[in-house]
C-alpha cells in the first residue's frame, strides 16, 4: 500500500509513541488527522512541542476513544489508521482497572466499528509485548501463549482478540502491531528508563527502581515508527500479528548500570520497595523474535541500544524537556 497522500489518522498521537509517529508520517507525504485527548486546556500533548510550521501541516482532532460518535467522525474521510490511544502504566491499572478496560477495551471497539462502517484500507492496532506475560521460550514469536499477569495486560490481550475477530468475521483489513519495549525522547515518567536518567540529570545520587532482575527487549522510538510504517505499506501483514523487537534482551539492572556509566559514574542504584510489581505480576522475561517483521517487510532496527540511549540522553540533558518532569516522586 502506498501510503503517499493517503489521508491518515493517528489516535493517541499527543502521547510518547503516537507523536512521533506523526512526525514521520509527515515526512513521509501522508495528510495526517492527529486524534488527540480532549481536555479543557486545549493541551495537544507532545504535539505542542512542534514548530508551528510543522502544525499547519496537521489536523487536530480533539475526542476520546471511548466516545464512539466522536471516533466515527474522526475515522470517517481517512485511508489508514494507526489506532495508538491506550492507558499504558502498568502499577496504575492495578489502582484502576475500570478505566483501562473503557479506553483499551471498548475504545478499540469504537475504532473497529467506524473503521468497518467507513470502509478503510488499513487499521494496524497497536498491541504491547506485555501480552505475553513472562516469556516460556526465547526469543518470543507471534504464536507464544497470552498471559493476563497485569489489568493492563488483560486488557491488551482483549482488545487483540478483538481486532483478529474484525478481520475473520467481517474481512476488515486489520494488522495488529506489537512493540516491545520503547524508549527515546518524550517518553513518559513512568516508563524505567526516563526514571533512571531524570533522577541521574538531577543530580541523584541515590537512583530509586524497582525490581532489577528482569530482562527487556528495548527499542528506539524511531525504529518502532518505521516498522509500524513498513507493517502498513506491506500486503503481507494484514490480519496478522506482527512483533517488532530488537531480538535482544537486557536487564533492568544492567540498563541502568550502563546509564550511570554514561551519566554520573558516583550514583548507585537502590531497590526501592514501593516501586516492585507483585510478585505473580511481574514479568520476568522479554526478548521478542524479529523474523515475522523481517521477512514479511523487510524492516530492520537502524539504532544499537547504545546510539539510541545516546540520542534520548540529549534530549533530556535540554532544561525545558527536563523540567517536566517530577523527578523526586514514584510516577505510578
Amino acid at each position: 500500500m502506498e501510503i503517499k497522500n493517503r489521508k491518515v489518522l493517528v489516535t493517541g498521537a499527543d502521547g510518547f509513541i503516537g507523536s512521533h509517529l506523526v512526525e514521520r508520517l509527515v515526512e513521509e507525504g501522508c495528510q495526517v488527522k492527529a486524534f488527540v485527548f480532549y481536555n479543557s486546556f486545549n493541551s495537544w500533548g507532545w504535539l505542542d512541542t512542534y514548530s508551528n510550521g510543522f502544525m499547519k501541516e496537521i489536523e487536530i482532532f480533539p475526542g476520546d476513544v471511548r466516545d464512539p460518535n466522536g471516533v466515527r467522525k474522526a475515522v470517517k474521510d481517512v485511508n489508514l489508521v494507526f489506532h495508538l490511544a491506550a492507558l499504558i502504566a502498568i502499577p496504575f491499572s492495578y489502582h484502576s482497572p475500570d478505566s483501562y478496560i473503557d479506553t483499551n477495551i471498548k475504545g478499540t471497539l469504537n475504532v473497529l466499528q467506524a473503521c468497518r462502517d467507513f470502509d478503510i484500507e488499513r487499521v494496524i492496532v497497536t498491541s504491547t509485548s506485555e501480552v505475553y506475560g513472562t516469556a516460556q521460550y526465547v526469543p518470543i514469536d507471534e504464536s507464544h501463549p497470552l498471559q493476563g499477569q497485569s489489568p493492563y495486560s488483560a486488557t491488551k490481550i482483549a482488545a487483540d482478540k478483538i481486532a483478529e475477530s474484525f478481520y475473520r468475521s467481517f474481512d476488515l483489513p486489520v494488522i495488529t502491531a506489537r512493540p516491545f519495549n520503547t524508549y527515546g525522547p518524550r517518553q513518559s515518567a513512568r516508563a524505567v528508563l526516563p526514571t533512571i536518567i531524570t533522577q541521574l540529570l538531577s543530580g541523584g545520587i541515590e537512583i530509586k527502581l524497582g525490581s532489577l532482575h528482569p530482562t527487556r527487549d528495548l527499542n528506539y522510538v524511531r525504529d518502532i515508527c518505521e516498522g509500524f510504517i513498513a507493517i502498513a505499506r506491506s500486503e503481507q501483514t494484514i490480519g496478522k500479528e506482527i512483533n517488532i523487537c530488537s531480538n535482544k534482551e537486557i536487564s533492568v539492572g544492567n540498563l541502568a548500570q550502563m546509564l550511570v556509566d554514561m551519566i554520573n559514574p558516583e550514583a548507585a542504584i537502590i531497590n526501592d520497595e514501593q516501586r516492585t510489581r507483585p510478585g505473580n505480576s511481574e514479568v520476568e522475561r522479554l526478548m521478542g523474535n524479529n523474523e515475522k517483521i523481517k521477512k514479511l517487510t523487510g524492516w530492520n532496527p537502524d539504532y544499537t541500544l547504545d546510539s539510541g540511549l545516546k540520542e534520548t540522553i540529549e534530549w533530556f540533558k535540554k532544561k525545558e524537556n527536563l523540567r517536566r518532569y517530577k523527578t523526586k516522586i514514584y510516577n505510578v
